[in-house]
């Protein structure tokens, strides 16, 4: 259903609340979640909830919370600004990214909900269970609901025709399990997670036409940004000079050539490899697992944090990927420069499946057709894990946020292999081919600068100065 017009006067970008819930009578057991979307003022916008069959509390409130940001997303589209508050410590923990996820039966729920966050522009706020009552009141009424052989209905909003629902069996007492730590396994939905069972009910249209917030500082509907970056046409303007990496400059490139000079400023990222690690060292591969740095990659962060904290470089945010050896490498430069790191779980490195922590000759060895292919297509993926192709939708949209939120700074990104190659492939508007050569040594620096009217200005590649 699409959102519904209501006119709301402006006070800069509208926040939007989600209240996202989950419970099980059991831990497994009969399970249910609920979410709302509200306005500024408190006002119900949306209400969401399902049963789930059997599955853990954990998974309970990671489905609330994907079901919420899906109903923020249909109401308001992408770009919108969202407080998500939950009274899952765990959850709001590992979305802000600062506890790991150890039960690999959460990780899917988890990517899912990210994917979705980075659509919005999302804030992670734990709050205790009693002022999440309405969220808590909508899981309890699905499982009440299933337990009847019912599907759930609004009892607060206006009735409309629901989506087709599978109703599960589950008993009548209504007590949710509260985990305040993730159990060692979990137990996945019957009801697969985005399978259209839930049931969503909106306040009903106005006769107004005009949208029902304004999402964006300028008024413009916000609009998601193609994988690829648009080319222009050259200009015949003689060469930019005197361009420095990472000042965050206007002097560089025109439209599309990178030969007339710019009179607007630039936003920089910096984008910082982390240091060595066991599988670095010993050339694993090296995914989404969890290595931490060794000593020689600690001393590598300590070195491009002195770099970094020294002119020409003015280091205005820090991003970092979720992942251990990219944090500690991003931490070692807080503490040089003062600045705080924000955490994106976009710039996680490439999920290599059936294949992380294997070598190349190991891999070769047990999955040779498989190798073949990735090595050939940048669609194709290792066994239970991620494309090329896939990861670049997730960078791209990490990188347009970036630009949005930090016009005309430099921004330190700390990431990985795949991620950095991707930014510097989208600004050289180089073919997916191109991430089979080029080499990224760990703790190196690469550099882009982004200017307003539409050029990206690639200024360094694999920069190790600060290593020898």
């Amino acid at each position: 259903m699409p959102p519904h017009p209501r006119p709301h006067p402006r006070v800069g970008p509208v926040k939007l609340v989600v209240e996202a819930d989950g419970g099980s009578r059991g831990n497994p057991g009969p399970a249910g979640y609920g979410a709302v979307v509200k306005a500024p003022d408190g006002e119900i916008l949306v209400e969401t909830a399902d049963a789930l069959g059997v599955a853990t509390n954990n998974v309970a409130e990671y489905q609330g919370l994907i079901a919420g940001l899906r109903s923020a997303l249909a109401l308001a589209g992408d770009g919108a600004t969202v407080e998500v508050r939950m009274d899952s410590k765990l959850v709001i923990e590992q979305m802000a990214g600062r506890w790991k996820i150890k039960n690999e039966g959460l990780r899917p729920l988890a990517l899912e909900a990210g994917t979705l966050a980075r659509r919005l522009r999302v804030t992670w706020k734990w709050i205790p269970r009693e002022r999440n009552r309405d969220a808590d009141r909508l899981a309890n009424e699905a499982m009440d609901a299933a337990a009847k052989g019912a599907t759930w209905q609004s009892k607060s909003l206006p009735a409309t025709t629901p989506r087709p629902t599978t109703s599960t069996t589950a008993p009548t007492n209504s007590r949710k399990t509260t985990s305040p730590r993730e159990p060692s396994s979990g137990t996945a939905p019957t009801a697969p997670s985005g399978g259209g069972t839930s049931s969503t009910r909106q306040r009903p249209k106005s006769s107004t036409a005009e949208p029902l917030f304004d999402l964006t500082p300028d008024g413009a509907p916000p609009s998601k940004a193609p994988v690829e970056p648009a080319t222009s046409a050259p200009s015949s303007s003689p060469p930019a000079t005197g361009a420095k990496l990472g000042t965050g400059t206007g002097t560089g490139p025109g439209r599309g050539s990178g030969w007339r000079a710019s009179s607007t400023t630039a936003t920089s990222l910096l984008l910082l490899r982390h240091g060595e690690t066991p599988f670095s060292v010993e050339r694993r591969f090296s995914g989404i697992g969890d290595p931490e740095l060794t000593a020689t990659g600690l001393r590598q962060a300590e070195a491009a944090a002195t770099r970094l904290s020294r002119a020409p470089y003015a280091v205005d945010v820090i991003v970092s990927s979720p992942l251990s050896r990219a944090r500690a490498t991003a931490e070692a430069v807080a503490t040089r420069t003062g600045v705080e790191v924000l955490i994106e779980d976009g710039l996680r490195e490439l999920d290599f499946g059936d294949w992380e922590g294997q070598t190349f000759t190991e891999i070769q060895r047990h999955w040779p057709t498989e190798l073949k292919d990735w090595l050939a297509d940048p669609s194709a993926a290792p066994p239970g894990g991620e494309s090329f192709s896939q990861a670049a939708d997730r960078v791209s949209t990490v990188k347009e946020k970036l630009l949005l939120d930090h016009k005309g700074k430099t921004v330190l990104v700390v990431s990985h292999v795949t991620p950095i190659k991707l930014l510097l492939r989208f600004a050289l508007l180089a073919p997916p081919e191109v991430l089979y050569r080029i080499h990224l040594d760990v703790a190196s620096l690469s550099a882009v600068d982004y200017f307003p009217d539409g050029p990206e200005l690639v200024t360094s590649i694999n920069d190790t100065a600060h290593l020898r």
